[in-house]
């Protein structure tokens, strides 16, 4: 009884430390190195790398005989891409796009050394955010309260894994994320034409960020000239109505007439 306890301890002992993890964030385009322990290696160690959840094969290290060997991968995504150093044993990938994600896993063919996974994230390059004017929603309200204040918008476009969010000095005041690829965001703020604090929208992800600083001595009062347009459109929108009807009244007392004079 006690010796199946102690096996059955040892049993888990193993698998707890048996495997390793890491995780590795690299933006894209960018290289990645997966660093290694080499001081636990041997001479006549075997060692593999290998990628995703099917363990395909990217590259194997046997010093004794002077072996490294790197592959391109089942579909071909590791081609060119894969740099082996022949001192530390550490495995790069170079020009990381989005298929590069996911988990990489350092097996060394001894029984006591352990497996070792790194989980490499890839982060798209950030767009600096671009923040406009909303002169709809200020030519919408005629409110008085809202005739000082300064409707904005800060956007992105095709972003995914981000958050958005507007700040005032170094408060955050709303924030909105995102966890899909290729998505557009839009996040609106009102300030007040006369405010004299610093606002910024910053977009960001676990490894970067973009910042756009507010004008609002510029930005706020581009509305002024397409107010000015949008009043003038209504008047013609409106006059053009009213002599349309008055041409329609006009018409039909003609034909009354002229139906008179001809009975």
């Amino acid at each position: 009884m006690m010796f199946h306890t102690l096996a059955f301890c040892c049993l888990c002992c193993c698998h707890l430390v048996g495997v390793f993890s890491e995780s590795v964030s690299v933006m894209e385009g960018d290289s990645v190195t997966l660093n290694i322990d080499d001081t636990q290696i041997r001479e006549d160690d075997y060692i593999l790398w290998t990628f995703g959840a099917e363990k395909s094969i990217i590259a194997q290290i046997i010093r004794e005989f002077e072996i490294f060997y790197t592959y391109n991968g089942t579909d071909g995504r590791f081609r060119d891409r894969l740099k082996l150093d022949q001192q530390t044993l550490s495995l790069t990938i170079t020009n990381t796009t989005s298929e590069h994600a996911g988990d990489y896993k350092l097996e060394i063919h001894r029984a006591k050394l352990p497996s070792k996974t790194f989980s490499v994230s890839v982060y798209a390059r950030l767009p600096v955010p671009n923040i406009t004017r909303d002169c709809s929603s200020s030519s919408s309200s005629s409110s008085s309260s809202s005739s000082s204040y300064c409707s904005l918008v800060c956007s992105a476009v095709n972003v995914g894994h981000v958050t958005l969010s507007w700040y005032k000095g170094n408060s955050l005041l709303s924030s909105i994320s995102v966890s899909d690829l290729s998505i557009s965001l839009s996040l609106p703020l009102e300030v007040e034409y006369q405010a004299t604090n610093r606002y910024s929208c910053v977009i960001n992800n676990p490894i970067s960020n973009q910042t756009t600083h507010l004008d609002i001595t510029q930005l706020c009062h581009t509305c002024s000239g397409t107010a000015a347009l949008m009043h003038l459109l209504n008047l013609f929108i409106n006059f053009t109505k009213t002599d349309n009807l008055r041409c329609q009244k006009g018409y039909v007392f003609s034909s009354v007439e002229q139906k008179r004079r001809y009975f």
